[in-house]
């Protein structure tokens, strides 16, 4: 199911960034597909579209900070501001997700793990001549909050590398028919994780009816089945076939002759 149909950008003689980007100039996007890949050189205009579109849609962010309250996103405010979005069903569901922010959400889980059992530690040692009923009721929140975690996160996420965390993140956290805009997630991956998370990817969309938008330079995750991919070093950005992006072709090359490529550095 396609929730978000088009993105456009309302006409505009803001000379300042990101009204700059070329890319974004003369923004006006179908989105048809149940997945679209965002590529393009650093700078293009790839994450600046996905905040903006975060910040437009109001969506839920993945971090330390709601999107609405994230100083981070605070120059693309304007650009979001003059985003028109056509949807076929407005959606509350799913996030926006930085790579840097995934990082950020680990260190808030381990840290309210911490807090809920901190506090029901607290609680026993200064109650500790309390019955054993009225004392378990007494910590019981905190407690069945740390185990909820638990549940959900596993029990060390010190224990497990960011690939597991972050895979282990999606299962968990996917849910039908959800939105998920996503900036590089295949930076905490390694090759045998990217496919992996591709399968998520094919299970989220095939039978979750769930839509995603996602910028990466990962010719792995660019190559999910029925997905769209847009050129953002096209002015304006574009739609191009998998074997037209430039960074499956460099990959490919580099791959089938490496010295080609070594002896010229």
């Amino acid at each position: 199911m396609i929730q978000l149909m088009k993105m456009a950008l309302e006409p505009s003689d803001d000379e300042r960034f990101p009204f700059n980007v070329a890319s974004l100039k003369h923004l006006d996007l179908e989105l048809t597909a149940p997945a679209t890949f965002l590529v393009g050189e650093n700078g293009s205009g790839k994450s600046t579209l996905l905040e903006g579109l975060a910040c437009a849609a109001q969506m839920i962010g993945v971090g330390s900070r709601p999107v609405d309250r994230d100083p981070t996103l605070e120059s693309v405010r304007p650009f979001a501001d003059a985003l028109r979005l056509t949807w076929s069903a407005r959606t509350h569901r799913g996030f926006f997700m930085r790579a840097e922010d995934f990082f950020g959400f680990v260190n808030h889980i381990k840290r309210e793990q911490s807090e809920y059992r901190r506090e029901a530690e607290r609680l026993r040692r200064e109650n500790a001549d309390m019955g054993a009923p009225d004392l378990a009721r007494l910590v019981g929140a905190h407690e069945g909050s740390a185990q909820q975690l638990e549940d959900r996160y596993g029990e060390d996420m010190d224990a497990h590398s960011h690939g597991e965390q972050f895979l282990t993140f999606f299962n968990t956290r996917i849910v039908p028919k959800g939105l998920y805009v996503l900036d590089e997630p295949e930076v905490a991956l390694s090759p045998t994780s990217q496919l992996a998370f591709l399968s998520i990817l094919m299970r989220a969309t095939t039978e979750m009816d769930c839509q995603f938008l996602i910028a990466t330079h990962s010719p792995m995750l660019m190559a999910l089945p029925d997905a769209a991919i847009l050129n953002f070093d096209a002015q304006p950005a574009e739609y191009v076939s998998y074997d037209e992006v430039e960074h499956v072709r460099l990959v490919r090359d580099f791959l089938a002759s490496p010295e080609r490529f070594l002896r010229h550095l």
